[in-house]
């Protein structure tokens, strides 16, 4: 009884001082992270609204306040993936996957208004809110170098249908090979009433695909950041001020793949280095018919033959 009193002991300090983890042989890990936000919202005085969401490599935020009426359907949706393998018979991967996608259909019409707040002063004496109406959307990819953003402001009414998707996938196996996409969508259609509406779209250099591909982008240096928006390939910058019924259907997808083979560590005559250039062949020095790509012949007979007596 105490033999095995102390086995137990010993095998739970083990089980704390060595926690699983990625480093043990054959190791897997998965997090997956999802969340469903939907509302519903009719009524007449203030509002204000903040929402925000980040997973991996993409953002989407929403942002909105005016005083007057509103009714409001809002659907957000978010996955957050990410899968490692560590297979001691076969290569190594890491898979991620995040996506994004928010659906709006709001009808806003802009009153001042006078609201009594609480029990004590401010209810006896109504605070007044003017605030014409504003809303921002903005949509953010690191993997693709995609940004996309809709604002209107100091409107009397606005009726817009919004759609918004941002997502990510990302392959590494270590071989290595790279297989990543980044893919942003953002879908308008709204009248505006004596207001201001802007649409801007910024997609990096092609020099931006593939820097750092490896990690989390998000989390480069302002100099890089600066770097991928300076020549940027496509720049959009539309303001519209009136009363105006616009539909916008802007989609970027950016995919990513590299592949870097080493060979394996075999002389040719197993078919390992049957592909070197003699260049390659030239660098090593070690006895014949093992880098060199000459293999070994049987000899058609003995070079010391036996003698016998």
């Amino acid at each position: 009884m105490v033999l095995v009193a102390l086995i137990g002991s010993s095998m739970a300090a083990q089980s704390v001082l060595y926690p699983a983890t990625l480093a043990y042989p054959n190791a897997y890990e998965e997090k997956n992270t999802t969340f469903t936000f939907e509302q519903s919202v009719q009524g007449n005085g203030y509002f204000m609204t903040y929402l925000y969401a980040k997973a991996g490599n993409v953002a989407v935020k929403n942002y909105a306040h005016g005083s007057g009426s509103i009714n409001n359907e809002a659907l957000l949706t978010y996955q957050k993936l990410n899968r490692s393998t560590r297979n001691a018979y076969s290569d190594y991967n890491d898979f991620n996957q995040n996506c994004i996608q928010f659906k709006e259909d709001v009808a806003m019409v802009y009153a001042p208004m006078r609201i009594a707040v609480g029990t004590g002063y401010y209810a006896a004496n109504p605070v007044d809110y003017s605030s014409l109406l504003k809303e921002r959307t903005e949509l953010k990819n690191y993997r693709a170098g995609t940004s996309m953003l809709h604002e209107v402001e100091y409107a009397h009414a606005l009726d817009k249908e919004l759609e918004v998707v941002a997502k990510e996938k990302f392959n590494h196996t270590y071989d290595p090979e790279w297989v990543g996409v980044g893919y942003s969508q953002m879908k308008i259609n709204e009248d505006v009433t004596d207001g201001k509406a802007h649409i801007g779209v910024l997609q990096a250099n092609d020099d931006w695909t593939g820097i750092d591909t490896y990690r989390d982008v998000s989390t480069l240096s302002g100099s890089k950041q600066f770097f991928a928006w300076k020549n940027p390939s496509i720049e959009i910058d539309e303001d519209y001020w009136g009363t105006y019924h616009i539909e916008k259907n802007m989609t970027l997808e950016v995919p990513y793949h590299l592949v870097q083979k080493s060979d394996d560590w075999l002389p040719c005559c197993f078919g390992g280095f049957s592909d070197m250039s003699a260049y390659d062949q030239k660098i090593f020095k070690s006895a014949k018919g093992v880098f060199d790509c000459t293999c070994f012949k049987a000899p058609t007979q003995a070079q010391f033959p036996r003698v016998y007596n």
